[in-house]
């Protein structure tokens, strides 16, 4: 038969909470009373369950994890990584995909999460309500997108300033004509696609180049969308010299599409990325590096953190270092098209 947490109780004669708190380290139990309890656990050979466990602390064990879209590279890195952490710690992952407004709206409204998780990770920005819905369930919440927001830990980059230092190469190279493929930030709240323009827009600015909106085209941070866009790009009366592509996968695209029109990298246009996602390196790809899958490492890591201290305050916004990386998709204009 299997032995259960009473079993233990009655053997030792004290209560199963006493017992809870004796197996699992917790404080309120004396070390003698902890010695014989552990004792006796191991001589009827119970072994703790995660219901049981669930019961006597109140934890359920999970973290609920919301993405908008868990089949593209950032956010599936992201959660991989936050996995390993919480599994590691004993917690599952119970994950809400929420790639549509629909899917989006319906969740936000039933909040189908509540009293089923111990915290939150959520990788998408949510507006006013929605971040009011989530701080509503009293759980602890983190994020590794999007800048500082009440009752979130934060995890991140400085996106304005990795773009700062893509566009300014271009720049150093002597480009003037300087496209840039980006992604929409609606519906899903996205701040990302607009702190990485201002700061595509910032260098122009300080380079004394007149910014053209015929120049900038949206890629959805898809490397099909960044196909779309640089073709757009291309078909322009004077299209850029080189191109400025908020992700890495959008650079991919945009490389595609460089090549079926027979144009060069870099000798033709000069094409840098932002992420280094894991193939970049394989297509020689000059890019902004940033750490994804540290940064749900270290998120799942202060959720736990919090967990273990449910009082303590959200620690201040945490950002994680990034780098600009050249490779061979970059090179100063020729001559005649520099303009």
């Amino acid at each position: 038969m299997t032995v259960s947490i009473t079993d233990v109780a009655e053997a030792t004669g004290v209560s199963a909470s006493t017992v809870s708190r004796a197996l699992r380290g917790r404080s309120g139990v004396s070390e003698e009373m902890r010695a014989r309890i552990v004792a006796a656990a191991a001589e009827l050979g119970y072994t703790a369950s995660r219901s049981a466990s669930s019961l006597a602390s109140g934890r359920t064990y999970t973290i609920g994890v919301v993405v908008p879209y868990v089949g593209r590279w950032f956010f599936g890195t992201v959660l991989d990584a936050a996995e390993k952490v919480f599994s590691a710690a004993g917690y599952d992952v119970l994950l809400y995909n929420l790639g549509s407004p629909e899917a989006r709206k319906r969740f936000f409204t039933k909040l189908p999460i509540r009293k089923r998780v111990d915290a939150v990770l959520s990788l998408l920005i949510p507006d006013p309500e929605e971040a009011a819905a989530l701080c509503s369930l009293g759980v602890p919440l983190a994020t590794t997108v999007g800048g500082a927001r009440p009752g979130f830990t934060v995890v991140g980059i400085d996106d304005r300033g990795g773009a700062e230092s893509a566009v300014r190469h271009l720049v150093n190279l002597g480009h003037r004509r300087i496209g840039m493929i980006s992604g929409a930030s609606e519906p899903l709240h996205w701040t990302t696609p607009l702190d990485r323009r201002q700061g595509y827009l910032d260098v122009l600015a300080d380079a004394g180049i007149e910014p053209d909106t015929a120049l900038e085209a949206d890629g959805g941070y898809t490397v099909e969308g960044g196909e779309r866009a640089m073709t757009e790009l291309l078909a322009l009366r004077h299209p850029p010299t080189a191109v400025f592509a908020q992700s890495d996968e959008m650079a991919m695209g945009a490389l595609r599409a460089l090549r079926r029109h027979r144009l060069r990298v870099p000798e033709d246009v000069s094409v840098v990325g932002f992420d280094d996602h894991e193939l970049s390196e394989v297509v020689g790809l000059t890019t902004v590096a940033q750490p994804v899958a540290a940064q749900g490492r270290e998120a799942a890591r202060l959720l736990l953190a919090r967990l273990e201290g449910p009082n303590a305050v959200s620690p201040r916004p945490v950002e994680m270092p990034i780098r600009f990386i050249l490779r061979e998709t970059t090179a100063p204009p020729h001559t005649g098209r520099q303009r």
